[in-house]
């Protein structure tokens, strides 16, 4: 059987996105590539922001919260603020997919975010996740300043929006796009058929 593209698109900033990349390395039948995009850029983008009251905000950390429990991953906490502004932290992401530590860095942040409570909108926080996979922090920095770095984030960004992504987590396989957490079995399906 030929070997299928797939990937996994995410954003930091987004706890559906951290529950799926607790899985999606276990659900996936091969080779899976971890692709930081912008998820306020994508057409369909949730927007913790746009709660219509407390309430509803309260009923969504719930369910993220139970959702973790069913999943045995560690128990969410919240970051302060939430939402916060993820561009610094897929900058960061940006950089170590450059180098090949994508993977390490994501689940590395995302613990930070979502398992630890801190705003990956604060760079120390970014650095802490980016030691925690042999990232140095004065090339990490060097790299949150630089262009091109910023531009690899907007092209991949506008790449997975012209690949059919328009919210995180999703993931891609061949030419086929399933967004959700909840998807990732029909990914993986996807992933197996001939």
């Amino acid at each position: 059987m030929p070997a299928r593209d797939a990937a996994f698109y995410f954003d930091l900033g987004s706890p559906l996105a951290y529950l799926a990349a607790e899985r999606v390395l276990q659900k996936m039948p091969g080779p899976c590539e971890w692709q930081p995009v912008l998820a306020r850029r994508l057409a369909g983008a949730e927007s913790f922001e746009a709660f219509r009251c407390r309430d509803d905000e309260e009923v969504f950390r719930l369910n993220v919260e139970r959702r973790a429990r069913e999943l045995g991953v560690q128990a969410v906490r919240w970051p302060d603020p939430f939402p916060f502004d993820s561009e610094l932290a897929m900058r960061a992401a940006t950089y170590a997919k450059s180098i090949g530590r994508a993977v390490a860095f994501a689940q590395a942040a995302f613990r930070q975010a979502f398992a630890g409570g801190r705003s990956l909108a604060e760079p120390d926080n970014v650095l802490i996740a980016a030691a925690a996979c042999e990232m140095h922090p004065s090339a990490v920095l060097k790299a949150l300043e630089l262009d091109s770095v910023a531009e690899q984030l907007a092209a991949a960004t506008t790449a997975a929006v012209r690949a059919g992504v328009n919210d995180v987590p999703a993931v891609r396989v061949d030419a086929r796009v399933v967004h959700g957490e909840r998807e990732l079995e029909r990914a993986a399906r996807i992933g197996v058929a001939v």
